[in-house]
């Protein structure tokens, strides 16, 4: 695998790890989520996630 593609992987990863401990907190807020802080974290997993398609649709000769 890709080291760049490998390391974006285990940043969203991470990412999923804080959330989902957020989110089992109780201390989930929906407001905060969608324009408050986590509105940051929302916008980089989407950057991470576009990325990493893209490095793995050129691995896969997909978009030719």
């Amino acid at each position: 695998m890709n080291d760049k593609k490998q390391a974006l992987i285990q940043e969203m990863l991470d990412m999923q790890k804080k959330f989902i401990a957020y989110e089992q907190s109780g201390e989930f807020n929906a407001e905060d989520y969608y324009v408050g802080e986590w509105q940051e974290y929302r916008e980089r997993y989407t950057e991470l996630a576009a990325e990493v398609r893209e490095i793995a649709s050129q691995q896969a000769n997909f978009w030719k």
